[in-house]
């Protein structure tokens, strides 16, 4: 058992464990018809049935209990600020599997030429009042109970009166902005705290314009509408959820990584070796010192902003968006392109600072500019 929490601990380190789950992730929600088919091939849509829910649910619970056997793990699990996090990641794969199971149910009706769960459900006529309305009074009774009973056996963790001079390590936020505060390793506050939240409202107010594709409403389905689910999938569960669980379990005193089954050493220390783009172009590479003109020093790192936003559009609307491309045309798909790279500069960036130590690409402190 120790050789095997051991190899888990090793496993959680973010270098292999945030590429695993980007493989991982597309292969189960495949974006293209081509990993489309390698899941087919793969079978790993019978994860969306019935007898699959329960495999997954039994293989949850039985790691979750194996992980109860640690006191590492037990620790950080039953801490009253975690526990919610952990009714957070059942409650998660529960809806989840739910939603494609019933997509994938209709995808198969319609291939062989039924009508929609959704459709066969429409004659069915429910009235707000009184049906609707005893539902929710009654759910808001159970709710109200549970909160109380929540309340009576667990123990707030309330601390002492807060003291400017002392602060505790780690010093997290809380598990809402977790996400937010993972992110401000990576980037300057103005980048994670302003821009990057800006941008996400901006997209979500954007998907009903820039979306018009009319395949999937009023209906669950997923092989209509593989790459709009698998994008949104992915922001939600891998650059949210994923942030919030990595802040909550993995993050430990001086904001090192630790794995499930490790002891929360206070004196851990990694020895990091953080570089600009520019550092690792001029003194690593070309064995010469950096220049003292701004815009020559950072000269590689506006180039790759350049090809990233500039020319990496291009790129995908001949290849892997080609036909989003088609539908929306060269102003919607231009913004849509813009808001997609951006996004996925997140983990673009997380892998960077954990394969190379890469901190900034473009290093400006002069005028507060570091991306």
């Amino acid at each position: 058992m120790e050789i095997l929490k051991h190899l888990i601990n090793i496993a959680a380190d973010p270098k292999i464990l945030f590429p695993v789950i980007i493989a991982i992730f597309f292969f189960i929600f495949p974006p293209t018809d081509r990993l489309f088919k390698i899941n087919q091939w793969l079978r790993l849509d019978k994860v969306w049935t019935k007898q699959g829910g329960i495999v997954l649910f039994a293989a949850l619970l039985i790691a979750f209990l194996f992980g109860l056997s640690d006191e590492n793990f037990r620790k950080i699990v039953t801490k009253p600020d975690n526990v919610p996090i952990v009714g957070l990641i059942f409650l998660t794969v529960f809806f989840l599997w739910l939603s494609l199971k019933q997509a994938w149910e209709n995808d198969a009706r319609i291939e062989q030429g039924k009508k929609t769960n959704e459709a066969d459900d429409a004659q069915e006529k429910v009235l707000v009042w009184p049906d609707l309305v005893y539902i929710e009074f009654i759910a808001m009774l159970f709710c109200a109970a549970f909160l109380v009973v929540w309340s009576v056996f667990l123990k707030a963790p309330l601390e002492e009166p807060a003291n400017p001079t002392v602060s505790p390590n780690p010093s997290k936020a809380p598990w809402y902005f977790l996400g937010l505060q993972e992110m401000l390793v990576y980037f300057d506050p103005w980048l994670a705290g302003v821009v990057f939240p800006t941008v996400i409202i901006i997209g979500l107010m954007a998907i009903p314009f820039l979306d018009n594709n009319p395949k999937g409403s009023g209906y669950y389905s997923f092989k209509d509408r593989k790459m709009a689910i698998s994008i949104f999938l992915f922001f939600w569960l891998v650059l949210w959820v994923f942030l919030i669980l990595v802040g909550t379990f993995l993050r430990g005193p001086n904001w090192n990584f630790f794995g499930p089954f490790e002891y929360w050493d206070i004196h851990k220390l990694e020895a990091l070796t953080n570089v600009n783009l520019s550092e690792l172009v001029y003194i690593l590479l070309l064995k010469m010192s950096l220049p003292t003109n701004i815009l020559l020093r950072e000269l590689w790192g506006f180039l790759v902003m350049i090809f990233y936003f500039g020319i990496m559009p291009l790129i995908l609307a001949k290849t892997l968006l080609k036909s989003v491309y088609e539908r929306l045309g060269p102003v919607q798909y231009s913004i849509f392109a813009v808001l997609l790279l951006m996004a996925a500069g997140l983990p673009i960036k997380m892998l960077l600072r954990w394969a190379f130590n890469i901190k900034y690409i473009i290093a400006i402190p002069e005028f507060f500019f570091n991306i």
